[in-house]
Formats: C-alpha cells, structure tokens, sequence
C-alpha cells in the first residue's frame, strides 16, 4: 500500500536527478528555495518512488519537480501523489495550483482538470507550458 509522507529536501534530491535530468550536474537539480518549500514522498513497500516539492505564495500553489522512478510510472503512483496534492490544496484554501509542464506531459495535467496557459518557454532541453488548476467557490 502506498504511504505519502512530508519528507526534506535532500530526499527528494537523488528521483529529481534519475528522472528530470540524469545528464545534468547533481546539483544543478537542487533549487535555491528548496528550503522554504514542502516536499512530499509516495512510498511502496517502503521504497520512495515518487516525490514533489510544494511552494505556496498568497492563495497560490505551485508544484515542482513532480518525478515518479521509470519503473513505476505508468502505474497510477504519480496520479495517486497528484490527487494528494490537489485535496490539500483544496482543505487549505488555495485558489489556484499550477505548475510548470513539460508539453510532452500535459494530457496527464488534462485528465486532473488542469487546462494549458498561454504562456510557454524553452528551459534545459525541454519545451513547457504552464498549467493551471482553478477552484470555484
């Protein structure tokens, strides 16, 4: 059975790298406000297969560096760890969750309700879209 937990840092730090960007530089995954944000870890069986950092600024929430292991994805782990994110975010207060996604992955954004912005860039190899989540009163 999968257990979520609030977990530092440094933790999260070894799935970024393996996952986001294997080619790069281990540090260079770390985040100057790491610190100041919330990291989450989805365990099965005691291993930590997914993880992702929250930052909150007013009534906003952003998630970050969202990696579930290869081995594991496609098998609802990363979905069970976003649903987590979202209620939260919910019982909270937030108005607003969003993220920076790559456009490769934006149908998995789609099917939790997020819709793409406007905007979009170019960063690390890689194309992106913000997406966003809305609550309504």
């Amino acid at each position: 059975m999968a257990v979520i937990e609030q977990i530092p840092p440094y933790i999260v730090w070894p799935i970024r790298h393996q996952v986001m960007y294997p080619e790069m530089d281990f540090d260079a995954i770390k985040l100057p406000d790491d610190e100041n944000g919330m990291h989450l870890g989805l365990y099965e069986n005691g291993k930590l297969i997914s993880v992702v950092s929250l930052f909150s600024e007013g009534e906003n929430l952003q998630f970050r560096k969202f990696a579930t292991l290869d081995e594991f994805q496609g098998k609802g782990y990363g979905s069970q760890l976003l649903r987590f994110v979202i209620d939260e975010a919910k019982q909270q207060g937030f108005t607003r969750v969003w993220c920076n996604a790559r456009t490769n992955a934006s149908s998995f954004y789609q099917k939790f309700g997020f819709n793409e912005t406007s905007v979009r860039f170019f960063k690390d190899g890689y194309d992106f879209v913000i997406m966003e989540l809305l609550f309504k009163d």
